[in-house]
């Protein structure tokens, strides 16, 4: 009965070091190089967009709510080929995004930053257009709209590397773009017209993170970074 016991106390000893609670790293996760931007508890890390310290009320059970901010929240560090993966949960009608390669902050003038950066969707809808959960905003659609209902929590994979975008939602490859293909401004890698003046193959590769703030509560834990060589 002794030896019984102690092979359940080593089991749960063994699950709770290879798992981790949320907004940590599980051991695995720190030896393969992952880091963790947000602790859970604070903004440390994280600014406005006007690299202001963010205010502690966008800390909420855990998570990171962009709303209401001013257009996005961003983290500190300026990051170039990595993956980043994160939880989130939308609101009814949320529209909201992740943002990367976002450089400079400073916008040009007539333009917010968002032109600055480049978009990962996420809204309250059941399509896959542009402008859909897992699109590559106005530039890409993806293959399927992956995300769960409002209210449940997603999960999403971001790799940004080198010249390829790519995106995962709930463990399924939603979009991809090789911006070595979109050397005009306004134009798709198919000829299609997109709203953003911005030749893509010349597009900064690397830049801050943000999370988007466009009027809705949409909160982001387990946010977590794999620089990649």
């Amino acid at each position: 009965m002794k030896r019984v016991l102690f092979i359940l106390i080593a089991l749960l000893i063994t699950t709770a070091s290879a798992s981790a609670g949320d907004n940590t790293l599980t051991d695995q996760e720190k030896k393969d190089g992952w880091l963790l931007l947000f602790d859970g508890q604070t903004t440390k890390g994280w600014m406005t967009i006007k690299e202001e310290p963010l205010p502690g009320r966008h800390v909420q059970d855990g998570s990171l709510n962009p709303h209401p901010c001013n257009y996005m929240l961003i983290h500190e560090k300026v990051w170039e080929n990595y993956k980043l993966s994160l939880d989130f949960k939308i609101s009814p009608k949320c529209n909201s995004g992740i943002f990367v390669r976002t450089f400079p902050l400073m916008p040009r003038p007539g333009k917010d930053v968002g032109f600055n950066g480049i978009e990962i969707a996420i809204d309250d809808t059941k399509t896959a257009g542009f402008h859909d959960t897992g699109a590559i905003y106005d530039l890409v659609n993806p293959t399927k709209n992956a995300m769960k209902p409002a209210g449940e929590w997603n999960h999403i994979v971001i790799t940004s590397d080198r010249n390829v975008l790519s995106v995962e939602l709930n463990g399924e490859a939603v979009s991809r773009m090789n911006l070595d293909e979109w050397p005009e401004p306004n134009k798709r890698a198919d000829g299609t017209a997109h709203k953003f003046d911005v030749a893509y193959k010349d597009h900064p590769r690397k830049g801050y993170l943000g999370m988007q703030d466009h009027g809705s509560d949409c909160w982001y834990k387990n946010i977590k970074l794999l620089p990649l060589k």
